[in-house]
């Protein structure tokens, strides 16, 4: 029997469910709907038939025959898309028609049937043909529209057996085993394809009378629904509004010949229907292959693949898919973009990101990747960060992604609908840094403007401000900085009144703190104000695990950025990512593999490992040397190296796993990663 899945359980699914299970001719597998109220799923689990939510978890198993009973045109072609290409999918629109008819039909023959005495001035005035026979087989009435079926006149075919008549039909096993089938397809000897119902006659004493069949030429159902469902008006719609689309669009056969053409897309290519119409799929081409024969060839569409067309040589983005009819493919549908407007308009967007870039985050913690320990820890403290006012301290090597985390912590507090400012403290000069900070008052210096001017503080109140390369702070601006954390109030350059603001302050270094507080660069009382929550950020190195999803979201990124329509990255180009050291973190891997989607072909989809640029592999692992104090050697040093020491052997000798090191040291896992910060502890350190 064949495999069938409904998908849509609403009021026609529930119609074509009941029919079939009747017909009892197809094994129905399962009954899909979002909806989990839906009747239709109701009435599967009556019936005993699976039901699920999710077509996707059932189009691989086994499917002969799919019904998408659901009415929505994008579910429709989301399953011929998925489908196996031995699975027949039937469009709801036409199934639903079909069982509305049948569901009438139906309706129509009970009556007949409880009104036997009168039936023959009914019967004979119906379209559908009717054929009745007594519980022996022999045919007692046949109506006028079954006479024009069969091909054969009612007084030549009463008192005969029916299977001489008739010598496929299935009446005489409606007799043995009295149980009604529906909607099934048979050939007549005169070649006619029919759908019939058959059922059984049965008295109030449960006695078999007889059996009836009612059916009707195909043709005519098909006529039927086409005139119920208006579809010669709506293929004229259809056709307007491609015409009249702002969208340039192109249609050929299953032939790969040009069928139909708008206005959109004869003002992109310079072609009009005369060079189109009826001509191969190339002929709009000047660069690159046909989408349209490649989706003839595999049946699938093809997305964002630029090209240049028309002899102007224009270059567009072209998305084309497959037109599927009962399985079978009757062309394909291609939209063209034209590059130059997409230009425009994401040069127009960046404007736009780039005026509001500093007045509000951008990311939340969702748009942080990765799986690994070390990386759910930082989320983790920075979550808990999120949720108070503390200051947070952003500490991690140059590109592990400092500023990503301030985004998402702003984004994630009480804060996020006030505005979000965000410093580079080693990227202003020393001599503009403390206006730009703090703001200054008219007349402060030559060149101030009327009025004076607001500072970044002044700026962020109420919300928050990000101050990255806190550590190249010189110690005059470091006191001024205590200031506002103390007092929570700033005074403008050349003023003299405090002003009081509230802001919270997320400060990002990539230099190690507790050094330069001994090197005397770095104020301790600032230090101590400043690592109320610090949040170590991992190396990339020390997240090797979060590589695939890494370069996966970045790969999907620069395709926008690029117009590459690169899908994956091959597990040997992975490895050889995984082999090095990544010394620029994921600023370095973002620059590799766009570096890599430069170069490769326009219509390549999956990276490999000689896409990618030459890398320096790191398998060198030479450890720390055991301490050994020296003569006369401070106390305090000693003590120092020794920990150093002490803490790398142990982190070497649990293969450098942090979770394992932390708890044979028998400290927390965030006072491992203080010390190792503090130590420059690495998986491969210097001698």
């Amino acid at each position: 029997m064949k495999r069938v899945l409904i998908v849509g359980a609403g009021k026609g699914g529930s119609i074509l469910l009941n029919i079939l299970y009747q017909a009892n001719r197809m094994n129905i597998v399962a009954v899909i709907d979002v909806d989990r109220d839906a009747e239709g799923l109701e009435l599967a689990r009556k019936y005993g038939i699976q039901i699920g939510y999710n077509w996707h978890e059932w189009i691989d198993k086994d499917i002969d025959i799919i019904i998408e009973a659901t009415g929505k045109e994008e579910i429709l072609d989301q399953i011929v898309d998925k489908r196996n290409r031995k699975t027949v999918v039937i469009p709801g629109s036409v199934a639903y028609i079909i069982s509305e008819l049948f569901n009438e039909k139906e309706a129509l023959l009970e009556r007949i049937k409880l009104q036997m005495n009168n039936q023959h001035l009914i019967l004979n005035n119906i379209r559908d043909g009717m054929l009745v026979v007594n519980n022996q087989g022999t045919i007692q009435f046949m109506n006028k529209s079954a006479e024009q079926i069969v091909g054969l006149s009612k007084k030549d075919v009463e008192g005969k057996y029916i299977q001489s008549v008739i010598p496929a039909t299935r009446l005489p096993k409606i007799l043995r085993n009295k149980r009604k089938e529906v909607n099934q397809k048979l050939t007549l000897e005169n070649g006619k394809q029919i759908i019939t119902t058959r059922i059984p006659i049965i008295d109030a004493e449960q006695n078999l009378i007889g059996a009836f069949a009612v059916f009707k030429d195909i043709t005519e159902v098909v006529n039927l629904a086409e005139e119920n469902t208006d579809l010669k008006d709506i293929k004229t719609m259809l056709e307007a509004i491609i015409q009249s689309s702002d969208e340039a669009i192109s249609v050929v056969d299953e032939n790969g010949n040009g069928m139909m053409i708008n206005p959109a897309y004869t003002r992109i290519t310079g072609l009009k229907e005369l060079d189109v119409i009826g001509k191969p799929a190339t002929v709009d081409i000047s660069e690159g292959e046909s989408m349209h024969l490649k989706v003839l060839q595999t049946r699938r569409a093809v997305r964002g693949v630029r090209m240049k067309v028309g002899p102007g040589r224009k270059d567009v983005y072209v998305n084309v898919a497959p037109i599927i009819v009962d399985g079978k493919i009757k062309g394909s549908v291609g939209v063209l973009h034209d590059v130059t407007e997409i230009q425009a308009l994401t040069s127009e967007l960046k404007r736009a990101r780039q005026i509001i870039r500093n007045l509000e985050a951008k990311y939340t913690f969702r748009d942080i990747l990765g799986n690994s320990v070390e990386m759910k820890l930082a989320l983790e403290q920075a979550k808990v960060g999120a949720r108070t006012p503390a200051t947070v301290l952003l500490r991690g090597e140059s590109g592990t992604g400092k500023e990503l985390f301030a985004h998402a912590i702003h984004n994630e507090s009480d804060r996020k609908h006030n505005k979000f400012i965000r410093v580079n403290c080693a990227a202003i000069a020393e001599s503009i840094l403390e206006s730009e900070l703090f703001g200054y008052e008219e007349g402060a210096f030559s060149g101030a403007k009327h009025g004076g001017k607001k500072g970044y503080f002044e700026e962020a109140n109420n919300g928050s401000i990000f101050l990255d390369e806190i550590g190249e702070l010189s110690l005059n601006m470091q006191a001024k900085l205590l200031r506002v954390l103390q007092e929570q109030e700033i005074v403008r350059v050349g003023g003299t009144e405090p002003i009081s603001i509230n802001v919270r302050i997320i400060a990002a270094t990539n230099v190690n703190l507790e050094k330069a507080i001994i090197k005397k660069s770095f104020r301790e009382d600032l230090y101590y104000r400043l690592n109320r929550l610090p949040i170590y950020i991992p190396k990339l190195k020390d997240r090797l695990s979060d590589l695939p999803v890494l370069v996966q979201h970045m790969i999907l990124k620069i395709n926008e950025d690029y117009g590459r329509n690169v899908q994956s990255i091959s597990l040997e180009a992975l490895e050889k990512l995984k082999n090095y050291h990544w010394p620029g973190n994921i600023r370095e891997l973002e620059n590799v593999i766009g570096r890599a989607m430069i170069y490769m072909d326009m219509s390549q989809e999956i990276m490999e490992a000689s896409d990618l640029p030459e890398l320096q592999l790191d398998k060198v692992e030479t450890g720390i040397r055991p301490f050994r104090p020296k003569e006369g050697q401070p106390l305090q040093d000693a003590m120092e190296k020794f920990e150093r020491s002490y803490i790398y052997e142990t982190y070497k000798r649990n293969n450098f796993n942090k979770t394992k090191t932390a708890k044979d040291l028998k400290i927390s896992i965030r006072n491992l990663y203080y010390k190792m910060e503090k130590y420059k502890i690495e998986k491969t350190d210097m001698q």
